[in-house]
């Protein structure tokens, strides 16, 4: 992991727990495996608020615990860095879940991300609690909560096993991937009892199982809508649907996860599933057209490997995501450098090797140009060179070197994923300076709009209500309109800088072997 990204997630945890908790994420980001006193040494705060930092990272799934090798008695803490990025993505975790359950969906998603982890019950009592949906009923919360379970949105959490005395220094979990999905008992008379204070919470009869969000879920989710909108903008709606049918077919037998390719298809399974499922005669009249569209795009989303059952398919993660990576990069070095700079880039990633003369010819721009753009990317890291000597006549002349443009494809998006954190770091880093610099003033405009608020539901006078609104000035309101304009921009800048840093992660996962925050459910 690079400085940039430590830089980010202490950042983000900072935000959203406090300084102790990123003192010891800090501590834990800079070695693999920390013990409690090493902890405690390394932050030099007292060890009941280290002990109170570890128990919030690892509620959230931030922070994992296995016993030392050298002493089974004795815990090790290892930070899960990949995931202190979906912090940033809460917003977006939440969204999705509105737009498929609605706004019970949205509001058991939001109690489950601020809890990190929660028994069903639990989870339940506090969404029903909530002001927001209180006409929906308990059986509405319950089979919502247990549709997300079986869409495997919400997942459970390994279960603690119960040890003799000797084992409780270092809690142990039980794993089986059966169990992750397995719908939890809810009952909705206990639920009622404790509701009205005649029970406590732990006659609930699923104590032991702890939910979480299932961020991998998530993210093919995101994943999944990139690769269809890339299809909808260049082929049309009807062949992004296509292609959508054919991911949920691949997925009832493949990983989601699988790196390179998916399972095969037959063009009469797609044909099937679209019959059944979808009753669109267009899409249906001419799917073999659209299908063929798909195969022969760019892009390489779709390859045809056979002709049994009508043809055979297969989804082509590598090539797909190969294609939109640098078609970002593409987009990166046309907004810094220009459109011809990008032509360049190009002309060295489909040649391979290329030398300076033969650079500026192939595309086509005057020499002096050609150089200056060659060499600004060069500057910049996306292009790099490679030197190839050539002994002299009869090996005793003077070497000959030749210089050849190339790209390291691997190398470009390490470092394009690095300036994106850094300018994530650096986006989050000037939001905050500006709600602290105009605290006072956005406090201020708070206070007031609460006052306004609760004048109007008293019914006092339009013209009472417009004297106390007046005592915010015209300056204030013009320096308070800048800020909040600021502050918005900014907010849209990490959002779209997320979505860049998440199409680059998804290039590492299935077009490399670099370990990645990409995994199964651990």
């Amino acid at each position: 992991m690079s400085a940039d990204y430590a830089h980010l997630c202490s950042s983000l945890l900072e935000q959203c727990f406090g300084k102790v908790v990123q003192a010891v994420a800090d501590c834990l980001f800079s070695a693999t495996t920390r013990t409690l006193s090493q902890i405690v040494s390394s932050t030099k705060f007292a060890r009941k608020e280290v002990v109170l930092a570890l128990a919030v990272l690892i509620k959230f799934r931030l922070v994992n615990f296995e016993p030392s090798k050298n002493n089974p008695f004795l815990a090790e803490y290892a930070l899960r860095r990949e995931d202190v990025i979906c912090l940033l993505r809460y917003s977006r975790y939440i969204h999705l879940v509105q737009t498929k359950y609605g706004n019970v969906g949205a509001s058991i998603a939001e109690e489950l991300l601020n809890a990190g982890s929660e028994t069903a019950t639990a989870l339940l009592l506090k969404c029903l609690a909530d002001g927001e949906n209180k006409a929906e009923s308990a059986e509405t919360y319950r089979d919502t909560f247990l549709k997300m379970i079986s869409d495997h949105y919400i997942i459970k959490l390994p279960e603690l096993v119960p040890g003799d005395e000797q084992d409780e220094a270092v809690p142990k979990f039980q794993r089986n991937e059966c169990d992750y999905f397995m719908l939890p008992n809810i009952d909705l008379k206990i639920l009622a009892q404790i509701q009205k204070g005649e029970a406590t919470l732990s006659k609930a009869l699923d104590t032991a199982c702890v939910w979480s969000l299932n961020y991998d879920r998530f993210h093919q989710e995101f994943r999944d809508d990139i690769m269809k909108l890339a299809i909808e903008r260049k082929l049309g709606e009807n062949a992004a649907e296509c292609f959508s049918f054919i991911l949920n077919l691949v997925y009832n037998t493949t990983d989601p996860w699988q790196r390179i390719f998916l399972n095969l298809i037959t063009f009469v399974e797609i044909k099937q599933e679209i019959e059944r499922k979808f009753f669109y005669l267009e899409l249906i009249k001419y799917l073999d057209q659209y299908i063929c569209l798909i195969v022969d795009d760019s892009l390489g989303f779709l390859r045809k490997v056979g002709d049994t059952g009508g043809g055979q398919y297969q989804v082509n993660m590598e090539k797909t995501f190969e294609s939109l990576a640098f078609a970002c990069v593409e987009a990166v070095i046309t907004e810094r450098f220009g459109s011809k700079a990008a032509r360049i880039f190009r002309v060295i990633r489909f040649k391979k090797f290329i030398e300076q003369e033969d650079l500026q010819k192939e595309a086509m721009i005057p020499a002096k140009e050609a150089k200056s753009l060659a060499y600004n990317l060069f500057q910049e890291q996306f292009i790099h060179v490679k030197v190839i000597k050539k002994p002299g006549g009869g090996g005793s002349g003077p070497a000959k070197a030749f210089y050849l443009f190339q790209i390291k494809e691997k190398d470009t998006v390490r470092m394009l994923l690095d300036n994106c954190f850094k300018s994530l770091y650096n986006t989050i880093r000037r939001s905050n300076y500006e709600k602290n610099e105009h605290k006072g003033l956005i406090e201020k405009s708070q206070r007031l709009d609460s006052i306004v608020e609760a004048m109007k539901e008293r019914g006092e006078s339009d013209e009472y209500i417009a004297e106390i609104v007046e005592t915010f000035t015209p300056p204030e309101c013009e320096i308070l309109n800048k800020v909040k304009n600021r502050i918005k921009t900014l907010s849209k800048a990490e959002l779209t800088v997320d979505d860049t840093i998440f199409l680059l992660q998804m290039y590492q996962h299935h077009c490399t072997t670099l370990p990645t925050g990409i995994q199964k459910f651990k």
